[in-house]
Formats: structure tokens, sequence, C-alpha cells
């Protein structure tokens, strides 16, 4: 266990500006939309949050669900969080619930919203009402027992297509999001649809277009956002949130687009009703871009595109500055051969040197002639769009452009060259940013330079609230750097570069009701500040003993009450610097950045999970790859042996954690790490290749359990299981956790991550802790 050391503090003063449906019959059954109060103590450990109203939360209905077992009927529904009125030994106290069979009451459930009808049939039918003060409330609809522990909502695959290399493409469903589009307080499902030759932003190669879909339960398909040719396939290029922005009840669809993004709405019968391209900028049309533009890059394009800036060298204001070589032939290495301004014939033999000589010497791996399918220029916007009916609301520019292909952001400085890479990493989160209204909050790039933008839709104009932005990493040679773990140019966030990661999280990490941006190694303030950028010495095994370091970027960040000891939220990371990180794995003070215990590896250490997988050891465990092993809460090492670390759930009847496992072609499983497989989803695939990403892992039907959303191997159908094991705990769900509900929001952003709620959530919490939402 090492000591807790101070990361890199910034002043708390220091603030930036603000900127400018059917049913599924036999599975589920709605009552009538149930008003939802304003969650108010939503802080680590149930604290008073600051905020007087606390954040507006949708309106769910009662979602009850009735699934025939071996055992027999098995029901559970949603316990809302108005509805919670104290705490007992086992859970939240709140309303009792008569369980209606066939008309008939047939029990009142007092300690749970679960129930097995042992005497329960196929052919029986069933209903549950709230008791409130002694008056049963008005029940929900009736169901009919589904055949299965799983829905499935038929799906409608886009046609496949061939790229203009001629090479052919099909689809399969990827990320999920959920939101109640039409009001009625039962949840319509967001699929994307990605294509098989999706790509990384540093592979070559076209791919095809994206397609996000809305679905109901029943597989009404509402609406197609179809983002067109100029919006590249790949999980760091397409994130989209889905929440009620505007609080009228009905969630928007916020998204970045591109001229040829288009919306298709669809009729109750599936037909086309409108196909309609989105708005763009009058001073895009005046300038001559039209959705009819294809920015895909060809070899020769690219080729073209290396000519046009190496015969405007001379004018790049890094080379006018004499901060960048005033040549290229002394930014390659070579002997002086060309007068500048370049004419045309001198920059295409330049071009011609860099393709074949010189990036080949920097790596057997650059094959510029074969370099095509990026997208490094034209417009790009940021659309919100009506949630039930398709409508576009708004569209603005995107913010921050790219600025270049990538020069700037350090793209052709390392030995990989890789135009288009740290320019087009996309991350995106909602956040109560003023404790009471969800915000979207977009980010661009996290290595050399960090950006971020907060929008507030207030159902009549997108408005940017605040903006963050590093400034880009300064370099001596744009072609021969490295620009990684460099300082910024910004004063404020110029320490932000090399700290993000392949997510970001929304929580109230200082306790005073709005949300701060978890920006991975950094974190920032609810008003767009710099809360604090951590740090750490690098050890004496380090490539650098005795420096204070950033932590720097990974691929795995978990934000949750992790220490039930310790006041407020933990951060766990893990970190890819290899030799140059002070600490491979860290769990960190989510109020503050510092450390609390943490490990030098040496290597980059890709994976990491935290979760309550062993009930005999209090809190939270963490575990990740790369011989870190298992570790408590406390910082004690529980073992080399770890499970695995996809995705975790929720699943079982205590509040333990379990894991989905599966990844490529392989069956996805449910397992616990004490009790082994709870659940085998045949015929079903996840998603992201070694990723092993569910669809989507939320709370969305019955109770507080989470529910498993996976793909049919065909992509004909998504699959919803649900657990049937019967829970003694009563909780209201998870998705009225203001924490939670924004961390399901953000799920699908670039490398998935598990959702949390706000409070600790194990098998040996304190239920007094659990926050109470206000009525």
């Amino acid at each position: 266990m090492r000591p807790r050391q101070r990361g890199i503090r910034h002043p708390y003063g220091a603030r930036r500006r603000l900127g400018v449906a059917l049913l599924a019959a036999g599975l589920l059954a709605t009552g009538a939309p149930v008003a939802q109060g304003q969650s108010g103590d939503h802080g680590g450990h149930g604290g008073p949050g600051g905020h007087a109203q606390g954040p507006r939360m949708e309106r769910l209905d009662r979602g009850l669900v009735a699934v025939h077992t071996d055992e027999g009927v098995f029901l559970s529904w949603r316990l809302l969080g108005p509805e919670a009125t104290g705490h007992t030994e086992t859970g939240v106290a709140g309303p009792d619930f008569v369980v209606y069979r066939d008309g008939e009451a047939l029990t009142t459930v007092t300690d749970s919203t679960n129930f097995l009808d042992t005497d329960g049939s196929a052919e029986s039918s069933y209903r549950v009402a709230a008791v409130v003060d002694g008056r049963e409330q008005r029940p929900s609809a009736p169901v009919t027992p589904a055949s299965e522990a799983f829905h499935e909502i038929p799906l409608r695959k886009p046609a496949d297509g061939v790229t203009p290399a001629g090479e052919e493409y099909t689809y399969h469903a990827n990320d999920m999001s959920v939101g109640d589009m039409d009001g009625d307080g039962a949840y319509e499902y967001v699929v994307k649809w990605d294509p098989s030759n999706s790509k990384d932003v540093s592979q070559v190669g076209y791919t095809g277009p994206v397609y996000l879909d809305t679905y109901r339960l029943d597989g009404t398909l509402l609406h197609r956002v179809d983002l067109g040719v100029n919006v590249r396939a790949g999980a760091h290029y397409t994130q989209f949130l889905v929440s009620d922005f505007d609080g009228d009840g009905r969630s928007e669809l916020m998204l970045k687009t591109a001229p040829g993004s288009r919306i298709i709405r669809y009729d109750e019968r599936g037909r086309v009703r409108s196909s309609q391209y989105i708005t763009m900028p009058r001073s895009d049309v005046r300038a001559g871009y039209g959705h009819g533009d294809d920015y895909r890059l060809s070899a020769d394009d690219y080729r073209q595109h290396l000519v046009e800036m190496f015969e405007g060298w001379s004018e790049h204001p890094e080379v006018v500055a004499g901060n960048w070589p005033a040549t290229l032939e002394e930014a390659f290495g070579i002997e002086p051969s060309y007068a500048y301004p370049l004419s045309t014939a001198d920059a295409e033999a330049l071009v011609d040197h860099f393709i074949d000589v010189y990036a080949p010497s920097r790596s057997e791996r650059n094959n510029l002639r074969a370099f095509e399918g990026f997208i490094l220029d034209g417009p790009e916007y940021l659309t919100v769009i009506d949630g039930r009916s398709g409508r576009e609301l708004d569209t603005v520019r995107y913010w921050p452009d790219r600025h270049d292909d990538g020069l700037m952001w350090g793209d052709y400085a390392m030995s990989r060259i890789e135009p288009g890479n740290r320019v087009d990493r996309f991350l995106a989160t909602v956040a109560y940013l003023d404790g009471r209204n969800p915000s979207a909050v977009f980010a661009r790039g996290y290595y050399t330079r960090s950006t971020l933008a907060a929008y507030r839709w207030d159902g009549r104009q997108l408005r940017q609230e605040w903006t963050v932005d590093s400034g880009f990493a300064p370099m001596s040679n744009p072609f021969n750097d490295s620009p990684h773990g460099v300082d910024g140019t910004d004063p404020e966030f110029g320490t932000l570069t090399t700290q993000g990661f392949h997510s970001l999280s929304s929580a109230d990490v200082d306790g005073d009701g709005r949300q701060e941006i978890v920006y991975g190694s950094a974190t920032i303030d609810d008003d767009g500040g710099l809360l604090y950028s951590s740090g750490h010495l690098m050890p004496p095994e380090s490539a650098a003993p005795g420096e204070e370091a950033r932590l720097g970027h990974g691929d795995a960040m978990h934000v949750a009450d992790i220490d039930p000891n310790r006041p407020g939220l933990e951060i766990f990371t893990v970190h890819e610097g290899g030799a140059w990180a002070p600490l491979g794995y860290a769990l960190r003070d989510a109020a503050d950045g510092e450390v609390i215990y943490g490990g030098y590896t040496g290597v980059d250490t890709g994976r990491g999970m935290v979760g309550d997988i062993d009930p005999d050891v209090p809190g939270l465990e963490t575990w990740a790859s790369n011989g870190v092993g298992l570790w408590s809460a406390a910082g004690e090492q529980l073992g080399t042996e770890i499970p695995g670390t996809n995705m975790s759930i929720r699943f079982a009847a205590e509040p333990t954690t379990q894991l989905v496992n599966g990844a490529l072609d392989e069956t996805p499983t449910v397992d616990d790490w004490t009790r082994g497989r709870l659940l085998t989803a045949e015929g079903t695939r996840t998603n992201n290749h070694t990723k092993g990403n569910p669809s989507l892992v939320a709370d969305v039907l019955g109770d507080w359990r989470e529910e498993l959303l996976v793909r049919t191997e065909d992509s004909s159908a998504m699959r919803i299981y649900l657990s049937t094991e019967v829970t003694g705990h009563k909780l209201y769900t998870l998705m009225h956790d203001p924490q939670y509900r924004v961390e399901v929001a953000r799920q699908q952003t670039t490398y998935n991550q598990p959702a949390y709620p706000s409070f600790y959530l194990a098998s040996d919490m304190d239920w007094s802790t659990v926050p109470l939402p206000r009525r």
C-alpha cells in the first residue's frame, strides 16, 4: 500500500466564465405515470445535497414484469424514488403492494418489490397496487407471464452497403441508451447500428454510415438517424446522449452530425413518413457546403491534402512564430533543397519523400500510400432531436472544430504517424451541473489537447454554458516529438492534457448538490473550472524516479462509493503509461483527487473493475489486469486471480456484483465470483470486439436489479434479460438516483463502463445511508 500523495492542484477560486406506446404483451405492464419528485440527498453516504430542490428526474410508471419459471410465476415492479419514506434493516421503507392474480387479491408485499407466486400459471393475469396511508392506489395494467426470462425487441437492420473501395459491409446492433421519449412513463430504446467495417480512429479504411434507431418495447420503430458518409463509424466517433434536457417529461436525443446527416421518421405501420436532412447554418450554405458533399479521403485525395499542407508550410502560425522548423527539410532531417513558399512541384516532391521515405523510417507500420477513408475536413454540428417525433429541434456548430488534420494534435509527431487520430477522440455525458436540470457535455481530444463544452437545451435553443480547453501541447517539431504528458498552453487547463480516458463520469464529488465531470485523472467543477488534476511521485523503478508526474491516460475508470468507511466517493482507475506512469492502478478520493492507494506496474494496465464480489470483505473490491490482482477497499491485496473486466451487473438477490463475460463470438454469461454462473444468454452476442460489452446494462424494468441488454446473433432483435431471483430487499429504482441515471446515459460512450449510484450499494451496506429522493 502506497502513501497518500497530493495531486497537481489548482485554486478552487479559478473559474471559467459561462459561455455564450404499445406494450409488449405478457411481459410489461404500465400504469399511469407517477409524478417524480425532486431528489435532494444524493451525495455519497446519503449526505444532504446543497441544492434545495434537487435534480429533476424522470416520471416513470410501475414497470410490472411477470415471468413463468420452474418454481412458479415471478413478479417484479418498481418502487419510485419519491415513494421511499424511510429505512429498514433490509432496505428502504415505502408503500406496501397488493398483488392481484386474475382480479383477486393474492397477497400484500411489504419488504420488497417482487414476489414468487408458486401457484401461478402461464395463463394467470397479474396487477399490483401501492397502498399509501392505508389507501390502495390505482393498480398497474394487467400482465400475463412471459415464458422466458427475457423480452425481445424486434429490430430493423439497415441495408448492406459497399464502400468506394468496393468492400462490402453489413450491420449489427451495437450500443444502446434509453429514455421516455413520449412521456408515458415507459422507456423507449435507442439502438446504434455499426457497420462491419467500423474502425478505430487509428485504423485505415472506409466505413459504412452509422444509424441510430429509436424503438418502443414492442419493436415499433419511431425514427432513424442516418449520420451519413461524413461521420466515420467507430467507438470513438459517435457518442449519443438521451435525456429529458428541457424538463417537459419527454427525452431528447443529442449527438454530433455533419452535412448529409438526415432523420427518417416512420408511421405506426413502419412506413417512411418523412426523410429530412438536418438544418445547416446559413453561412455554411452560402459558403457552398451541401448535403451531397463527401469528405471521405481516397489515398490520392490524402496525397493532395499533404501537397496543399506543405505548400502553406511557411505561413503556418507555429512556423511564423518560430516554434516549428522553418523548412520541411529541417523537420525531416534532410539537406535543404527548396525555396519557400514551396511551389506545387516542390511540395509534391517533399510529400513523396515524406510518404515513401520519412514515414516508413519512423515505423514500418507507417503506410501512408494506403491512407484512405478518413474525414479530415468539412463542417461538424451538434444536433438535438425530439425523441417522440424525431423532429430536429436545433443544430449548432460542434465546438471545437478540428482545427486541422491532427498536425497540431500530435498525430504526425509520434513514431506511428496517424492523421485524424488524436483530433477525433470524442466523449459525452449528461450532468446535473446546476443541481436541477440535465446538461449535455461533449468532449474532443484527451491526449495532446483536451476540450469540453457544456450545453443546455431549454426547449427553444441549444445554448453553450461553458467551455474548457487545455490548449495544444507545444511541440518543437510536429513530425518528430513526444507531446504526450506535456502541459497545454492554457494557464488554467494546461494540465488536462493526457489526463482524459476513453470515458468520463458525472458525479457530485464535493457534496454541493451539483455534479462535476470526472475527466479521467482530472475533474472539472460544475461551473467549468478546474477542480484538480491528479499527479503522483514517480517511484524508483520508473523511468523518471522522484519526479512529480500526472497520473495520465487509461482505459477504465469507475466512480462510486467504494469504501463506506471514508466520506464521499472514490475513483478507481488503471493507467497505460507503462514506465512513464507513476501508477498502473490507483484508488483516489473523488473530492480532491488524492491517491489513497495504488501501485506501479511499468506496463500498460488496460483493464480494471470494481464491485462487491466477496461479501466477506468490507467495501467494494477493486481489481485490474497485468498482475495487479484483487484488492480490498482498504488497500489490502486479496489475491492474484481476478474476475472478468468487461462489464459488471447487479443481477442477484443480494446487492452484490456479478460480471458479464464473453467477447467476440462467445456466448455472453453472467457470473458470480462465489456462486458461479447465473445466466447463459444463448443465441446472443456482445459488442466492441475484445471489450465484450453488452449493448446496455441498466435498471430498465422491474425492481432495483439491473437488466442485461444484448443483441441476438443476427441482430434481428435486442434481448432484455432480467433476474428472477427473489430478493428480500426493497429499494427504489436505481434510475431515480441522479448519478446512476447520468451514468447510464453515458454508458455507450467509447469504452463502455458500468453505471454506479451515488450511495454505497453492497452486501454489507447500512441501509440508513441510502438517500431518500424528495417527494
